[in-house]
C-alpha cells in the first residue's frame, strides 16, 4: 500500500471546527429538502451517519457518488466487479431522493443503498464505525476531506474514480497548494477521466506514482433500460408520426426548443416534440411554457397519451428515458445551450440515436470532440440552427444513418475498458479478483 505522508494544514484544521459546528444547520437543510420527496424520517437519519440497514458480514466495498449521473454510472462497474468478487458485498451513498430512487430501480447483486453521512466528524464517524468498509471508492470530484481522512486512520484504502477537475476548480485549489496536496494525499489511487484533467490534479499536487488516466466511466456503462409496454403503446399512439426528443433540458432552454419547434411545425405540422426536463419536479413550470408558447401538451404525470392534436408530450417522470430514447433516433441533449456543462451522450449512442448538442459541454470535452469530428453528434448554438439540424436529419436519412452509425462506432469502442479500469482498482487498492 502506498505510504501518506502529507501532513494536516491549518485550513483543514478550520474546516474540521467548521463542519462539526454547522452541521446542525446542514442536516435540517438537506433534511428539508429529502422530505418533500417523501423520504422516510429513518432514511433521513442516514445523513447524521445512523445507518438503516445492518452491514453484511465479509468483504464490503463502498462506492460514494454525489447525484444521479455519478450513481448510475458505477452501477454496471458494480454488477461487474461483482462477477469477479463473489463474495463481496457493496454499499452504494449519494445525497439526492432522485439518485436514491433510480439507483433503487437498478440495484446490482449484493449492493445497497444509503444517503451518504454529512462530511463533519460526528455523521462520518458514526458511518464509518456501523459499515466498516474494506475499501472506499469516491466518484468524479467528490472530495470530501473528513470522510477522506477518517478513511485513512482506519486504514481503509481509497481510490478517486472518474476523476474530473474543471479548470476553474483546479485555479482554486492552487491557492491553498498545502492543502490540496493533503486532501489528494488520502488517496491510493487516482483514475482520472483523460490526459487533461490528470495534469490539472498533478499540478494541485496527486502524487504521480498514484494517478493514472483512464477513460470516462460513463462510456461503460450498460445501456438505459427500455420499457417495453410503455414504448409499445407509445408507437401506437404516434401512429407513424415524426418525433424528435429534447432530453435533459434545464431552466433557460426549454424556451429555446419550444421555439425550435414551433419553427420545425411549419414544415412538418405533424411533428411531435418528446420534452424530457433534466429535473421531473420541474413538470409544472415546463408545463406552462408550453401552454405559453401556443402549444398543445399531453402529460406523462398525468396519464394523458398522445393525440393526433398532441404537438409535445412532456416526459415529467423519473427512470423512463431509455424508453424515450428508444422512440427515435433524433434526440437534442440538453445542458449544453447554456453554461451548464453538458450531459451524458453515451446514454444517447447506445440507443442507436444521433446527437445534437449545444456548445457548452465541458462536462464531457474528451467525449464530444470525437463524436463531432466522426459526425456523430452535430453542435448547435440557438434555436434557429437546433431547428435547422432537426430539420436536416428529418429529411435526409441516409445522414441521419451515417451520424447514427457514427455515434454507436464511437461508444463501442469504449465498452471494452470497464475491465481495465477494474483491472486498476484491484490493483490500486491491493484487491484480488477471484474470476478465476
Amino acid at each position: 500500500m502506498v505510504p501518506h505522508g502529507v501532513p494536516p494544514t491549518l485550513l483543514f484544521h478550520c474546516y474540521r471546527g467548521l463542519t462539526t459546528a454547522i452541521s446542525p444547520l446542514a442536516y435540517q437543510i438537506v433534511a428539508r429538502k429529502l422530505r418533500r420527496h417523501q423520504i422516510t424520517p429513518r432514511r433521513l437519519h442516514e445523513r447524521l451517519g445512523n445507518a438503516s440497514a445492518t452491514r453484511p458480514a465479509g468483504q464490503l466495498i463502498w462506492f460514494h457518488a454525489a447525484s444521479v449521473g455519478e450513481s448510475l454510472s458505477v452501477l454496471t462497474l458494480i454488477a461487474r466487479m461483482g462477477e469477479r468478487l463473489p463474495d463481496a458485498e457493496f454499499l452504494i451513498t449519494s445525497g439526492t431522493a432522485t439518485s436514491a430512487a433510480l439507483i433503487a430501480q437498478r440495484m446490482p447483486p449484493r449492493t445497497r443503498h444509503q444517503f451518504a453521512p454529512l462530511d463533519a466528524p460526528g455523521p462520518v464517524k458514526r458511518f464509518y464505525d456501523h459499515w466498516r468498509p474494506d475499501a472506499g471508492i469516491f466518484v468524479e470530484s467528490e472530495l470530501w476531506p473528513i470522510a477522506l481522512t477518517q478513511g485513512r486512520l482506519r486504514n481503509v484504502p481509497l481510490a478517486l474514480l472518474n476523476a474530473r477537475l474543471s479548470e476553474k476548480s483546479a485555479r482554486g485549489w492552487q491557492r491553498f497548494p498545502d492543502t490540496a496536496r493533503f486532501v489528494l494525499d488520502q488517496f491510493n489511487l487516482i483514475l482520472t477521466q483523460n490526459d487533461q484533467i490528470s495534469q490539472r490534479l498533478l499540478s494541485i499536487g496527486a502524487d504521480p506514482a498514484r494517478l493514472r488516466t483512464g477513460t470516462n466511466l460513463k462510456a461503460t456503462s450498460a445501456p438505459l433500460p427500455v420499457d417495453i409496454d410503455t414504448l409499445t403503446r407509445l408507437r401506437a399512439d404516434l401512429d407513424g408520426r415524426p418525433v424528435w426528443v429534447a432530453s435533459s433540458t434545464h431552466p433557460g432552454e426549454e424556451e429555446l426548443v419550444l421555439d425550435a419547434h414551433t419553427r420545425l411545425l411549419a414544415d412538418h405540422p405533424d411533428l411531435l416534440l418528446l420534452l424530457v426536463p433534466r429535473h421531473p419536479e420541474r413538470g409544472d413550470a415546463v408545463a406552462d411554457l408550453i401552454t405559453q408558447a401556443g402549444l398543445t401538451i399531453a402529460r406523462r404525470t398525468a396519464g394523458q397519451h398522445v393525440t393526433p392534436g398532441t404537438q409535445v408530450y412532456l416526459a415529467d417522470t423519473l427512470g423512463e428515458t431509455g424508453t424515450w430514447y428508444d422512440v427515435t433516433p433524433l434526440v437534442f441533449l440538453g445542458g449544453s445551450l447554456l453554461p451548464i456543462g453538458g450531459h451524458n451522450p453515451y446514454e444517447v449512442a447506445q440507443a442507436g440515436a444521433a446527437i445534437l448538442t449545444g456548445p457548452h459541454v465541458s462536462n464531457f470535452t474528451e467525449t464530444f470532440a470525437p463524436l463531432l469530428a466522426t459526425g456523430g453528434a452535430v453542435e448547435v448554438r440557438d434555436a434557429d440552427e437546433l431547428a435547422a439540424g432537426i430539420n436536416l436529419w428529418l429529411t435526409d436519412e441516409e445522414g441521419l444513418s451515417r451520424a447514427r452509425t457514427a455515434a454507436a462506432a464511437f461508444v463501442d469502442r469504449q465498452q471494452t475498458k470497464l475491465d481495465d479500469i477494474i483491472d486498476s482498482l484491484f490493483d490500486g487498492l491491493g484487491m484480488t479478483p477471484n474470476d478465476g
